[in-house]
């Protein structure tokens, strides 16, 4: 990624864009049958574009171009070596226009341009680029060998895949799904969430033009009940996977099972500890990761560790190190490189997040500067998904009380754990119930790590490492009898 440009430049390049403002299906940008909507800066309320969204009527007639290609083979029978090189090019274009989608991110989300050039734009490539060039490299089985028989257990892609997105990372979990769905051999169906629907459609469009056939990826605009709904219901979609809110995911397992039983995989919300013990060392690096963990993307990650679950032996000079840290994060113009926390998404959400600060912090507008409160576990604010830039602290007298804390939520998505001891470390790391557990940083793990949630921040699968290629792909065990030759066969 090279350098980043000014505020002034960034500027420009957003006058400059050609914003898509259609459905992309079967191949080609086409207006859609539902109610047309606007996308709209966050951080200055302009409109971007006018949206013509989609509905039930289009996700039948996606579905259908989606089947058709899968049953054809356009994608689904191509030697993986073929669909890695056509997704390797797909990376090449998205490299020619990262800026390009970098800007629109920023303007359509409200993120930093400063974490759209240099976080999610190089790993929405890298993950595309991981996963394509694994595909080629993963091998079926073969069961125990007896004389009498041969069995073989094969991987096939599950078909048409509906993936349904957050609006916090657009670009990143659209990766994170067709990256492997795609590479596995599926159609794809995305419906982006309302309020950043830009560079989903662009990387389809983008996507075309790598030479992946018509069908195989399209992008369908709208809200909830106008796409996914109907996604999830459809009696030809083979499998949803979502990323977003808990209360919604469960909604697709309710579509699921009042249809075909598709599969379904969730990646839902967290209330993420991070745990410091008494014996945590470099208080100075503990405060810099539980900033980022806390405040990165104005706390709109579903991992975002927004408990700070401390030891009172250690809490006033690590909060004296964290307060001093938060006064580096500079809230503004999303354009602005210089910006670390931008405006959140929309005013309903705004509403929301205000609605579990104190009085005195409400303000009004996008923009919210870090918050931090001292709470006890049990409180809303301790329990909660906030999805803003709010830390709540929890002060324990023990480092086992801190495990007994961390552990009383209804998520499990991510923890850090903050420890001088590596024992102690791995011994804690076991006993949260998190699926994705960091120590001495905070972090998702890589590309090549699984990710997903324990009780209700997830369900049927991980995102990620070659985990992911499971979940686009049926498993088949074919077993041959090498004992009762039928009439007319000449083997042997």
């Amino acid at each position: 990624m090279s350098d980043l440009l000014t505020h002034a430049e960034y500027k420009a390049i957003a006058e400059d864009l050609d914003l898509p403002k259609t459905a992309f299906i079967n191949g080609k940008y086409q207006k859609g049958n539902g109610k047309p909507f606007e996308t709209v800066n966050p951080a200055t309320g302009q409109k971007l574009a006018k949206i013509f969204g989609c509905n039930a009527t289009d996700v039948d007639f996606a579905v259908q171009k989606a089947r058709e290609a899968f049953e054809q083979g356009v994608w689904s029978k191509l030697h993986p070596s073929e669909r890695k090189n056509k997704l390797i090019r797909l990376c090449k274009l998205l490299t020619r226009n990262r800026r390009e989608l970098a800007v629109m991110e920023s303007l359509d989300s409200g993120k930093p341009i400063l974490d759209c050039e240099t976080i999610d734009l190089p790993e929405t490539i890298d993950c595309i680029k991981w996963h394509a060039e694994a595909v080629d490299k993963i091998y079926d089985q073969t069961a125990p060998a007896i004389d009498e028989s041969i069995s073989m257990i094969v991987r096939e892609p599950i078909g048409v895949v509906g993936v349904v997105l957050p609006w916090n990372f657009p670009l990143m979990m659209l990766a994170w799904k067709i990256g492997p769905a795609l590479a596995a051999g599926c159609s794809v169906i995305a419906k982006p969430a309302e309020q950043t629907s830009l560079t989903t459609l662009r990387v389809a469009e983008l996507a075309h033009q790598a030479g992946i056939p018509r069908g195989v990826f399209q992008v369908l605009p709208g809200d909830g009940p106008s796409v996914g709904e109907p996604l999830g219901k459809h009696m030809n979609v083979d499998m949803v996977s979502f990323t977003g809110s808990t209360e919604t995911g469960k909604r697709f397992l309710r579509y699921a099972a009042d249809s075909n039983l598709k599969k379904i995989v969730l990646e839902c919300g967290g209330k993420n500890p991070a745990v410091v013990f008494d014996d945590a060392e470099n208080l100075d690096h503990v405060a810099e990761h539980v900033v980022n963990a806390a405040f990165w993307n104005a706390g709109q990650n579903c991992s975002a560790a927004s408990r700070l679950i401390i030891h009172s032996s250690i809490k006033i000079p690590l909060m004296e190190r964290i307060e001093a840290r938060i006064r580096d994060w500079k809230v503004g113009d999303p354009l602005d490189p210089g910006v670390h926390i931008g405006a959140l998404i929309d005013a309903e959400h705004c509403d929301k997040v205000r609605s579990f600060l104190e009085d005195k912090d409400k303000g009004s507008g996008p923009f919210i500067s870090p918050k931090i409160y001292e709470v006890r576990q049990e409180d809303p604010m301790a329990q909660e998904e906030i999805f803003g830039p709010v830390l709540s602290v929890i002060e324990v007298a023990t480092n086992e009380e801190a495990i007994a804390v961390a552990n009383q939520t209804k998520y499990g998505l991510t923890a850090s754990v903050f420890t001088a001891n590596t024992r102690q470390a791995i011994r804690a790391a076991r006993d949260i119930n998190a699926g994705t557990v960091t120590v001495n940083c905070y972090g998702e793990g890589d590309i090549s790590t699984p990710f997903g949630g324990f009780k209700q921040s997830g369900f049927g699968g991980r995102d990620n490492g070659v985990h992911a290629h499971d979940q686009f792909t049926e498993l088949k065990t074919i077993w041959i009898d090498l004992t009762n030759p039928v009439e007319g066969d000449n083997i042997g």
